[in-house]
């Protein structure tokens, strides 16, 4: 594709097109301020976060990367995916725009060739009454108009990379579209894995109601304790039913991402309920791999999208400068004549002609001048738009390492403090239970407890879905490898 970029920028006699920015292009006639590209955008050459990929691997880096929802071991999950990435509207609705662009793109080219026509005609005059006559014909004719210049060939090149961009924009969709299912299908993990600890948390707190009837009933404490280990249990019974709703609204959302209505998600999901040895969330078998920043970006849908578009911009440049030059036509007529049919295949029926045509434009109004114009502009404006393309990328990327990176530390701290409050929770059990302490303490404790379990779940969701936004800022989800392969 740069090649490609550096050549057209060659035919018109601008500088060349390269990934980290674009040169200045200029109509004939002098410089124009707003045709001016962005000026050249330095990439860095590593990561602000994360180790330097290892030498060799970035050659499959695009191919793990095409399909990286697999990488989770999660059946249901990748399901879900390969289900939205075939029937969600948006993914269709990318398609037909490309599959519209290459129509397009067909026309264009067909404009290339001469046009050929056939005609056939039959006659018969009366004048009073009586017959005058009558005419065959038969006849082909031909208009070819001559590209000197270049104009319909810039008009191709056009449309070629309008499709490209077509097909770049379609992977952008399908890279969001899976990330998309991946977080709602992580949030759904989450909550099953909530509730989950809810429902462990107040068969504990029942438990805990049960002894301290049973201590009142001895008189060994008040009815208050009574009724605060009861204000506990039906505290935590409050948050079921939230995080039910939570499960349901997310498996209305992977339905309809999957192009389901939102009613089908139950007979989709029912199975992934709880999987064996409990609601888990789902987590990489291997940390993914870094890219270097430049081949970040070349694995970026969006960017490819981008990239084409100047490509595009450029073609239209030199299609408006071309169209200011002579055209040149040939045509012609070659037709058979005759007063019956048999007489057709005479040597005398044989008609034809032939036109050759120069057309110059003399005075339109400077309407062709300012028409250059405004594809020197919608080339600035197409550089602006990679520019700031390659700049959101860099930033999602740099983003995406940075929280990661803060998730795992606030994961492992929470796993240490929920190890040592189920621990504390189970010794305030057991003392409370031999009236060594109050039932005070045994609240803070189950309530400590609880909510560190709780923020663990939260905290491993967070470091998966921080894995699926840099598996998205990286560019994984679509064919990278296949996109530049255009005709």
């Amino acid at each position: 594709m740069l090649q490609r970029l550096h050549m057209a920028a060659l035919r018109l006699g601008c500088g060349p097109v390269l990934i980290a920015g674009l040169g200045a292009c200029a109509a004939p006639g002098g410089p124009d301020p707003m045709a001016q590209a962005p000026a050249p955008l330095a990439v860095p050459a590593a990561w602000a976060e994360g180790d330097a990929p290892a030498a060799g691997s970035l050659e499959p880096q695009a191919a793990a990367l095409a399909r990286w929802w697999l990488r989770f071991d999660d059946a249901q999950l990748a399901d879900l995916v390969h289900s939205a990435l075939q029937a969600n509207p948006r993914v269709q609705g990318a398609l037909a725009a490309l599959r519209q662009a290459q129509a397009l793109r067909d026309v264009a080219a067909a404009g290339l060739w001469p046009v050929v026509g056939g005609t056939a005609s039959a006659q018969r005059g009366t004048a009073g009454g009586s017959s005058t006559g009558s005419n065959f014909k038969l006849g082909v004719d031909a208009d070819w108009g001559i590209d000197v210049f270049g104009a319909r060939r810039a008009g191709v090149d056009a449309a070629q990379a309008t499709a490209a961009a077509g097909e770049a924009s379609l992977g952008d969709v399908q890279v969001q579209i899976a990330a998309e299912v991946a977080l709602n299908y992580i949030l759904l993990r989450t909550a099953q894995l909530r509730v989950q600890i809810a429902a462990d948390n107040l068969a504990s707190q029942e438990e805990t109601l049960q002894i301290t009837r049973w201590r009142q009933q001895a008189g060994l404490v008040t009815a208050l304790q009574t009724e605060q280990a009861r204000a506990a249990v039906e505290q935590n019974r409050a948050q079921l039913p939230a995080l039910q709703t939570s499960i349901v609204q997310t498996g209305h959302a992977l339905a309809v991402l999957a192009g389901q209505p939102p009613a089908a998600w139950p007979a989709r999901l029912a199975t992934a309920a709880a999987p064996a040895g409990g609601s888990a969330v789902p987590q990489l078998r291997e940390e993914p791999g870094l890219s270097v920043p430049a081949q970040a970006l070349r694995q970026r849908a969006d960017v490819r999208a981008a990239e084409h578009q100047v490509a595009a911009a450029l073609a239209r440049v030199g299609q408006a400068q071309a169209q200011r030059r002579p055209s040149f036509a040939i045509g012609g007529t070659l037709g058979l004549g005759a007063a019956t049919v048999g007489a057709l295949g005479n040597s005398s029926a044989v008609l034809g002609s032939l036109l050759a045509s120069v057309t110059l434009p003399i005075f339109d109004g400077g309407a062709l001048r300012a028409q250059v114009r405004v594809q020197q502009a919608a080339l600035a404006q197409a550089g602006q738009a990679y520019r700031a393309a390659v700049l959101a990328a860099l930033q999602q990327v740099e983003d995406a390492l940075v929280a990661l990176r803060g998730d795992r530390l606030r994961l492992a701290s929470l796993q240490l403090a929920a190890d040592a409050a189920s621990t504390a929770a189970l010794l305030a059990r057991q003392r409370y239970g031999s009236g060594l302490i109050d039932f005070q303490t045994v609240l803070d404790t189950q309530r400590t407890q609880f909510a560190a379990l709780d923020g663990v779940a939260s905290a491993t969701a967070d470091v998966s879905s921080g894995q699926v936004r840099l598996f998205r800022a990286l560019g994984g989800g679509w064919p990278s490898d296949l996109a530049l392969q255009t005709p």
